[in-house]
């Protein structure tokens, strides 16, 4: 019985690992429109996503803009600390008593990726566009355009695999 019961088992389990990682590839991410796109207003919210042989990004009022995946010759990948919480947070970390400002400071930040493509147009004019990301998300982004045949600087790539092999070893 347990017999017939472990390849159904195993088959199950690989159609569940499947289908939670085929949505995660072409699902679109909350990202932010720096600046770059024609079309779109800067720093506008709105959501990136890889559809067929374009990067595309659409502002949550409707407009969409894309970069065609053959016209893409870098994409670069960074980091931003940004303070959240306004002018309330500021007067908070004044007002806290005892140095405890530099805790609340702690919590105030959130770190966001970005990511900046240079693509040539239609005319062969040569283009940026900067976006936001969470952290973590540009990554993914940059490796599914790789995958899709975009030129990727493989200088960068390879130092920053670099960077991260060195700081794990030296935390030995």
């Amino acid at each position: 019985m347990i017999q017939k019961l472990v390849p159904s088992v195993a088959c199950l389990i690989a159609v569940c690992f499947w289908s939670l990682g085929a949505p995660a590839q072409n699902a679109p991410l909350r990202a932010t429109h720096v600046l770059g796109l024609e079309g779109i207003a800067n720093n506008g919210a709105g959501n990136l996503s890889i559809q067929e042989d374009a990067l595309r990004f659409q502002r949550d009022d409707g407009s969409a803009a894309q970069i065609r995946i053959g016209s893409i010759r870098d994409v670069s990948l960074g980091a931003q600390d940004k303070e959240v919480g306004g002018t309330p947070m500021a007067v908070g970390r004044t007002a806290a008593p005892f140095g405890g400002g530099r805790v609340v400071g702690l919590f105030a930040h959130k770190k966001y990726d970005t990511l900046t493509v240079e693509y040539l147009d239609a005319n062969g004019g040569f283009h940026g566009a900067i976006f936001l990301l969470n952290k973590g998300q540009a990554q993914v982004i940059r490796n599914e355009l790789a995958a899709e045949g975009a030129h990727v600087n493989k200088l960068e790539a390879e130092s920053a695999w670099q960077g991260t092999a060195e700081t794990k070893n030296e935390s030995k």
